[in-house]
């Protein structure tokens, strides 16, 4: 038979496990389902007995064999019966529904033939007793599946109120009309019975869940968790309790006093007797005091339990066990990490910081003065970029080393990162004290080191700041001492130098350059001069060099010598350089179309930026051919990353860009990189120039270089040309092809470069 669509609807949301109880509650009665059958079948015989009547014997016979099957199909439920699946226990559903529903109509055609085929009373009287009775018990027997039990209503009842109206007495068609609330009574019932089981059994399915998500939580939680009650005997205790103290499972079970858990542990080796006694101790006084704690227990092997107490509201309370052993230890590590140079074991700055404080709040009890020295280590950044980082971080390790050897005990070293190494020396009695103790530091430091197979060897530069008489913070101290420490420096490294008043006005001077170059940047205030280069031989201004100018608004004009190392120390060179070579494209795509312009690049644009990508940028933004750009680079460009170096240029090249070697001559092996790189002009530096009027070798040497680079295939520009007779002498070479310099022009402004292109330049005098 077919299952209602809003049966099917409904057992389909319901869960596995929960339509499995529904049904296994229909195969649930075997013994009472049997004890009717027998009933009714035993009944059946008797009327067909008494009345002699075929019809009746054929209903008790059907009766019978349908008893009897469906007796089997529920034994082999009960034996094989499988409702894992929502599809098996449907089909077994389905088993039930057909039996149950057969057996109903076998019993309702046997009350209806007894009615229309007899008029014994008797045999009336039963039929309608087993048959009501059955109606009955179907409904407490199958409540779980409401249409199973509407199905057996109908089926008996309906047949039923059929004879009775088919006798036409009276009494019978009244006994008829109560079926119909009966059998509406008998439905409500097994909807609420069916209800009353859904919930019980959703309900208890709900706590099986829970307690198994409660047993899995409290099994797979990384403390142990051990719930006592008011008497301190244990109520729950998970697996990892027992683990973290490494005892037997068994130990800390369910009904046994927490401190026999404590004596299990004294025994074991894990606690001694004191640390026992001092958790039994703790554990008390939350119990009596009701609050919550926390303590740190020893183990004698060298663990640290965490242990904390939290009542609960019966008067018991709850234990957390957590071994943070591993989580101390890396505390531990962490803290050293903050304090400590992660590569020298040095105190880090703030460590340092920290120390500096306090040596100079104890040097204001006393007439003893204290002497910062900060150390800088001389050409560590070539060692470091030419043998490695590894090499380098060795070298950094071993001047560690030296350092603490030649202090004393009560003098402090530091690195604040990088070669910059801080000491400390204290007390200091003279201004001479710190100063032997530079001097040895220099020596000692400039000492051949052997690292890793490699004879390696660094100097140190050392400024040097008092605490003199005045009170002076740790900053102000280090500010001194890096101030000196510039000026070590600049004074040729390898020295030592003192601070001194005058250079906090150098370094505020400084500072304020600084201001001032960002804020010029920022608001665009440099302006761009172009100085012409002329072609010899035509006479006319081939290429005009871009030069950077900086109109101060307080000092007027300052000088690109001043400026730019300073933007280069800033790291703002690379911002500045790209401006510049916007500015000049821009430019130059105003100019006649046989006119380029020429920019230079520093070593620090190659470093920092994609110079490909920016010069792709500034041609497209300005609409720029690149055969009219001219990059001049010089050789310490060359000098930083050959290969990287090389494969940037040759990028330019690729893109249409000439490229130009500036102030060649200046370097120290520029030959060499004259057929390495992919150079189109080279620029010989003014220097070439001094003396050539006597002739001799000055002259023949700028021939020579002149000649050898016109013959590797590159233009040769002449720099600095300030005289007819320089001119003379430079035109009659050949292979020279450009000068430059004041006897033509000196950098100008771009209206009036605009001006000098714009006239007919037919000799080179004329442009001057």
């Amino acid at each position: 038979m077919m299952l209602s669509q809003d049966w099917r609807r409904f057992t389909e949301s319901l869960p596995n496990n929960v339509y499995a109880s529904v049904v296994n509650s229909l195969f649930d009665n075997l013994n009472t389902l049997i004890a009717g059958m027998v009933s009714a079948s035993i009944a059946a015989f008797i009327t067909a007995w008494k009345t002699s009547s075929r019809p009746l014997l054929i209903c008790a016979i059907l009766l019978t064999v349908i008893g009897i099957c469906r007796s089997i199909d529920m034994i082999g439920y009960r034996l094989r019966g499988d409702v894992s699946t929502k599809r098996a226990a449907k089909r077994w559903e389905v088993h039930y529904a057909i039996g149950a529903g057969a057996y109903s109509a076998a019993l309702g055609f046997w009350w209806l033939i007894s009615f229309l085929t007899t008029s014994d009373s008797f045999v009336q009287l039963l039929c309608a007793a087993i048959t009501i009775g059955y109606a009955c018990g179907t409904s407490g027997r199958n409540y779980g599946v409401p249409n199973v039990v509407t199905l057996q209503i109908v089926c008996t009842c309906v047949p039923l109120a059929f004879a009775m109206l088919a006798r036409g007495d009276v009494y019978y068609i009244i006994l008829a009309c109560f079926i119909l609330p009966f059998f509406f009574a008998l439905k409500k019932i097994a909807s609420s019975l069916n209800q009353t089981l859904l919930k019980a059994v959703i309900s208890a399915e709900d706590v099986t869940l829970l307690a198994g998500r409660l047993d899995a939580a409290l099994n797979n939680m990384p403390q142990g968790l051990c719930m006592v009650g008011g008497d301190s005997r244990i109520v729950v205790a998970n697996g990892q309790f027992a683990q973290i103290l490494g005892l037997d499972p068994q130990v800390p079970r369910v009904g046994a006093r927490i401190t026999e858990v404590l004596v299990e542990c004294i025994r074991s080796g894990l606690f001694s007797a004191s640390a026992a006694g001092r958790i039994v101790s703790d554990f008390k006084a939350n119990m009596e005091q009701r609050t919550s704690g926390r303590m740190h227990a020893e183990t004698q092997a060298g663990r640290t339990f965490a242990v904390t107490f939290q009542p609960t509201g019966n008067g018991g309370s709850v234990l957390l066990l957590e071994d943070i052993t591993e989580r101390r230890s890396a505390e531990a590590k962490i803290k050293h990490l903050a304090s400590y140079d992660a590569l020298t074991g040095l105190p880090n700055r703030t460590f340092f910081r920290s120390q500096m404080d306090r040596a100079l709040s104890l040097m204001r009890r006393s007439t003893d003065q204290s002497a910062l020295l900060f150390v800088d280590l001389d050409e560590f950044k070539q060692i470091n970029d030419t043998m490695g980082h590894p090499t380098g971080d060795a070298l950094l390790c071993a001047v560690a080393d030296r350092l603490q050897r030649i202090v004393r005990e009560t003098d402090v070293i530091g690195r604040f990162g990088g070669d910059e190494f801080v000491v400390l020396q204290s007390p200091v009695g003279a201004p001479e004290e710190a100063a032997a103790l530079a001097k040895r530091v220099v020596e000692t430091l400039s000492e051949p080191y052997e690292i890793e197979g490699h004879q390696l060897i660094v100097g140190a530069s050392i400024g040097i700041a008092m605490t003199g008489q005045h009170e002076v913070d740790a900053d102000h101290l280090l500010r001194n001492a890096d101030m000196a420490l510039y000026r070590a420096k600049a004074e040729g490294r390898g020295t030592w130098c003192f601070f001194e008043p005058e250079m906090d006005v150098t370094a505020r001077a400084r500072r304020t350059l600084e201001s001032d170059l960002r804020k010029a940047l920022a608001d665009e205030s440099f302006q761009i001069f172009f100085q012409p280069l002329v072609n010899i031989r035509t006479g006319r201004v081939s290429t005009c060099e871009a030069l950077l100018r900086w109109t101060h608004p307080e000092r007027g004009m300052v000088s690109p010598a001043e400026f730019v190392p300073v933007a280069e120390e800033m790291g703002i060179i690379n911002e500045l350089g790209v401006w510049v070579l916007r500015k000049a494209c821009q430019e130059c795509a105003a100019w006649p179309t046989d006119v380029r312009v020429a920019v230079n690049l520093s070593s620090m644009q190659f470093r920092r930026g994609n110079m490909t990508g920016t010069v792709r940028e500034a041609l497209w933004a300005a609409g720029l051919p690149a055969e009219r750009l001219e990059v001049e680079i010089t050789e310490s460009v060359l000098l930083q990353d050959t290969e990287a170096t090389r494969v940037t240029l040759t990028q330019l090249h690729d893109l249409g860009v000439r490229i130009s070697l500036d102030d060649f001559g200046t370097g120290y092996s520029s030959l060499s990189y004259l057929h390495s790189f992919p150079l189109q002009k080279v620029k010989i530096d003014r220097s070439f120039l001094q003396g050539i009027q006597n002739g001799g070798r000055s002259l023949t040497l700028l021939r020579g270089v002149a000649r050898m680079s016109d013959e590797l295939g590159m233009s040769v520009a002449i720099e600095g040309v300030e005289t007819q007779e320089q001119l003379d002498l430079v035109a009659a070479e050949p292979s020279i092809t450009e000068v430059q310099g004041f006897l033509f022009s000196p950098a100008v402004s771009s209206s009036r470069i605009r001006e000098l292109l714009q006239s007919d330049m037919t000799a080179a005098t004329k442009v001057a």
